[in-house]
């Protein structure tokens, strides 16, 4: 039987610390939040290792990003207590119950309504049920509960997620990784008056999300 307390405290010092992942209330909503709720049935004892987890085998894969890199993400989008947090591709919601613990009114939004339904279960069973879940295109992002000060990408895209950046209120940031293989980077983009910056952070993998891969060009 694992112990999954002490399961998230030895992530947090081995996987988050080693990983300059030094934000305080993060570190305790990542030490608090039982991401093992957030696994598939049967597969939470691999919820804590350093690897991206398959939480969704339908049409539409999903996974919940590596703690590593999940942690580093947040911690870039330097959440404050009552910011509007957009979460895309949430899964079964581990990032939401995250941004919910650090006191953010957060819409998780998933493509397959089926999904968006565990998620709901998943959030409640974790105490998060004030989490906003929505089934919709993901490229799309949620207008209804827009701007936002953050949003989320839990994946990588190849191209510039342009609907999502429309939805950032002024100061808004949005992270993501960008691109796929060695070439792929933990990306930042601050939105400042109508220009959006764009800072790469670190070398980072994650899974593709297929509404963001570039549209292969036609060959003469």
């Amino acid at each position: 039987m694992v112990d999954f307390a002490q399961a998230r405290r030895t992530m947090v010092d081995g996987q988050l610390r080693t990983f300059d992942v030094n934000d305080m209330p993060l570190l305790d909503a990542m030490d608090t939040v039982p991401r093992e709720l957030f696994a598939l049935p049967g597969r939470q004892d691999l919820a804590y290792i350093d690897q991206d987890i398959l939480v969704s085998d339908g049409a539409e894969r999903r996974y919940m990003l590596s703690p590593m890199i999940l942690g580093r993400m947040i911690q870039a989008l330097s959440i404050e207590a009552g910011e509007r947090v957009l979460d895309v591709a949430c899964g079964r919601g581990y990032a939401s119950a995250v941004f919910h613990e650090l006191g953010a009114q957060v819409t998780a939004l998933e493509s397959d309504e089926a999904l968006a339904s565990v998620a709901r279960a998943s959030l409640s069973a974790a105490g998060a049920a004030g989490v906003t879940v929505v089934a919709g295109p993901l490229d799309e992002g949620y207008a209804g509960n827009a701007p936002y000060d953050a949003i989320l990408i839990n994946g990588s895209v190849e191209v510039r997620p342009e609907a999502l950046l429309g939805q950032l209120a002024e100061g808004g940031r949005l992270v993501c990784v960008k691109g796929r293989g060695r070439a792929a980077q933990a990306t930042l983009y601050v939105r400042s008056g109508d220009a959006i910056g764009e800072r790469s952070l670190f070398e980072a993998a994650a899974p593709l999300l297929t509404p963001f891969l570039q549209t292969p060009g036609f060959t003469f």
